[in-house]
């Protein structure tokens, strides 16, 4: 009578397994860190909101050359102004989300969705400053909220960009060599540089401008250290496309401000 054989197990496999699985993430950190400055960043935004996408045109981290073809050939039977408005609210919320996610935003970003597009204010508060005092020079902290910001503002090129920048009366922080004509607008064009050195295309910039003192936020008193700010605007690009009466009533995203 023949012997019967043994029965070794599956151990190999399970080993097996691992082996394969470690191969895999060696050869995935290899391609990353033989990748460009800007698919590190995708990637790094891919984990930080892995439900949703990285660019318009793609699900994935590497933008998609024929799902490109099949939005731009979509939207000839689109109203542009409706998918403009639409667009707007989805950049509101996503970033509504990080500022949620981010503590450390929630004073110094505000949110709002107007007939202009949409507004982004980031405050250069005394407690948590922006810019080094009385220069156009990022902080630490400065550099961290306008990339980003950039890495979402990044993957919606159709919109033009306008940038303010804001003083407040008698800023004593501002150096008497660098007026505040002079210091508004040039911490608007430090933004612009941040944000295309963060992937923002420089054709979508259209505009940056200083307006020193003059425009407080209205709802603010002159002297309140929230009004030193950078605004950020993503203009609508029809001008007719102004949002509706009830367009108007939908809820802004606005982070606390005392």
């Amino acid at each position: 009578m023949a012997g019967k054989k043994g029965h070794h197990g599956g151990a190999w496999k399970v080993a097996y397994a691992d082996f394969t699985t470690a191969m895999m993430a060696l050869f995935l950190c290899l391609w990353l860190t033989a990748q460009d400055t800007k698919i590190k960043e995708a990637v790094e935004r891919a984990f930080r909101n892995p439900f949703s996408a990285v660019t318009k045109e793609s699900v994935g981290i590497i933008p998609n050359k024929e799902a490109t073809a099949t939005y731009k050939a979509e939207g000839e039977f689109q109203s542009v102004t409706a998918v403009e408005i639409e667009t707007m609210r989805r950049i509101s919320e996503e970033l509504a989300r990080i500022l949620q996610q981010e503590d450390a935003l929630e004073n110094t970003v505000r949110l709002e969705l107007t007939r202009e597009g949409l507004r982004i204010n980031v405050f250069d508060r005394t407690q948590k400053p922006v810019f080094e005092p009385g220069t156009d020079r990022f902080t630490p902290y400065g550099e961290w909220v306008f990339s980003t910001l950039a890495w979402e503002i990044a993957r919606y090129t159709s919109f033009k960009i306008e940038l303010e920048g804001h003083t407040t009366r008698a800023d004593p922080r501002a150096r008497e060599t660098l007026r505040q004509w002079e210091l508004s607008t040039e911490r608007a064009n430090a933004a612009r540089r941040q944000l295309v050195h963060h992937g923002v295309s420089p054709a979508q910039v259209c505009k940056v401008s200083g307006y020193a003192d003059t425009m407080p936020m209205a709802d603010l008193p002159p002297d309140s250290d929230a009004n030193r700010r950078v605004t950020i605007l993503l203009k609508l690009k029809d001008p007719s496309g102004n949002l509706s009466a009830d367009d108007q009533t939908a809820p802004s995203h606005v982070a606390r401000v005392p």
